[in-house]
């Protein structure tokens, strides 16, 4: 897929000119980005470059001070969550947002809700149109289950799982929405090698097999560089590059962003 920026008249998500401030804090400044349907971006950049509250702007969790947001050709600026999510946008997030004493299964469920027709799922009763839609979010819960290899913890409570385990379902449950757009805020986070491995086997499973359009947030540069397609960088709120994984890691500015320039980085080893 071409690296270049993406046009906003082809892309999927156009973001123009989004700003948003903290007081004197200037989490986000004047970005502008666009992402075509089915592609894979990576959005990186040191601590505090404004990567969580770009994609808090997306899914309708903060409201942009300037710019605009458009969605599939709707103008999704400062939309609530629940709207966002009903139009196809999914996230994860960097603290794992599970309900600890809900099994895996039921979790998984709890994505679902925007799908359901017939009003709240109960565990307990079936009749109708609720016992029909109930045995089709169960069987597309199982397809998630065994797509991220969950099988055998389908019924085990979610506060008893293992780190890497717990993001696994929590994917599963932003993959039940059935999503257009797929936004994972650091997904690989606190993982050792092996879980990472994993979890973006998964990630590409879900972009390249599903055709998922997917923004990534991820601090593990040798993982970013093999999935993505393309990677915008941030620093201090504003968008300094983007391109392909190599053309950004060639960037200048990149490079001083992450590690500083020579001489800074003489001043540092000396100090």
């Amino acid at each position: 897929m071409n690296g270049g920026e993406v046009s906003p008249g082809e892309a999927q998500l156009a973001i123009s000119g989004v700003s948003k401030h903290f007081g004197g804090v200037r989490a986000v400044e004047a970005v502008t980005l666009s992402v075509r349907s089915g592609e894979l971006i990576s959005v990186i950049g040191p601590n505090g470059a404004g990567k969580t509250s770009l994609l808090n702007m997306i899914s309708g969790f903060y409201r942009p001070d300037t710019g605009n947001i458009v969605f599939a050709g709707k103008d999704i600026t400062g939309a609530r969550p629940s709207h966002v999510a009903a139009l196809g946008i999914a996230r994860t997030f960097q603290n794992i947002a599970l309900f600890a004493g809900m099994t895996v299964l039921d979790n998984i469920m709890l994505g679902r809700h925007v799908h359901m027709k017939a009003g709240v799922l109960s565990s307990f009763i079936y009749w109708g149109l609720a016992q029909k839609e109930e045995i089709a979010h169960r069987a597309r819960a199982e397809e998630l289950i065994e797509l991220l290899e969950l099988e055998d913890l389908r019924k085990q409570p979610t506060s008893g799982l293992a780190y890497g385990l717990r993001k696994r379902v929590e994917l599963a449950r932003a993959l039940a929405l059935d999503p257009k757009l797929l936004l994972l805020d650091e997904p690989m986070g606190g993982m050792n090698q092996e879980e990472k491995e994993d979890m973006a086997r998964f990630v590409l499973d879900v972009n390249q097999q599903w055709g998922t359009t997917v923004i990534l947030i991820e601090h593990d540069m040798a993982v970013v560089m093999d999935i993505s397609d393309r990677v915008a960088v941030l620093d201090r709120g504003r968008k300094i590059a983007e391109g392909s994984p190599g053309e950004v890691q060639r960037h200048p500015d990149v490079i001083r962003a992450y590690l500083g320039t020579a001489k800074e980085r003489r001043e540092a080893a000396a100090a």
